[in-house]
């Protein structure tokens, strides 16, 4: 199956978009998971400090962080890992809003990306009761994984989307998200040009 993405998913030290704390991502290449990466960040000054409920959610605290690199330092490696992939994300708005947030209160120009949403495809795929990403990765087979772990979610993520193409016998994830109803949306200079 000639599926190719990289799932991605941030955590973030508090309410806003900007405090990326932790990215896990997932290259997926002909429907297979060929690598994974995933490491701490440090978010931008005044977006920074670690709010008690984002901490009880993810288990992220400011001392983790004190040697990561900045936003403004990683967001190459992030980019680096995509090499120009669709990237796909449960509650994908999240997500980009977090590379969009990051980026804007970094001062620096936010990479162009096109991404559909796991939760998305999720909601044309299964029928569930929840669509949340620990239900709807059981319906894809993939089950027992660290939930709020920005790897296994990106992991939890790509399964998702491979099961779900394979359901739908689509040829890549542009052809998923016609035959799902769903949208590939975009980020960065690609979304203003039209």
């Amino acid at each position: 199956m000639p599926i190719n993405f990289t799932a991605i998913d941030f955590e973030t030290a508090n309410s806003s978009s900007a405090s990326a704390c932790s990215v896990g991502l997932v290259k997926v290449v002909d429907g297979r998971v060929v690598d994974r990466a995933n490491w701490f960040i440090r978010p931008p000054l005044g977006h920074d400090y670690f709010n008690e409920w984002n901490t009880r959610i993810h288990g992220i605290v400011a001392a983790d962080i004190v040697d990561a690199l900045l936003w403004s330092e990683q967001l190459a490696d992030i980019v680096a890992f995509a090499d120009g992939d669709h990237l796909v994300a449960h509650n994908a708005g999240f997500d980009m809003g977090v590379i969009n947030g990051g980026c804007a209160a970094s001062f620096i120009e936010t990479p162009s990306f096109s991404y559909a949403c796991s939760l998305q495809i999720a909601r044309k795929t299964y029928s569930l009761d929840s669509y949340k990403l620990p239900v709807a990765a059981m319906a894809a087979g993939f089950e027992d994984f660290a939930h709020h772990d920005a790897l296994a979610d990106a992991e939890a993520c790509a399964a998702i989307v491979v099961h779900a193409a394979k359901r739908h016998n689509a040829l890549d994830i542009e052809h998923l998200v016609k035959i799902t109803g769903t949208k590939l949306g975009r980020i960065g200079a690609v979304a203003l040009a039209g």
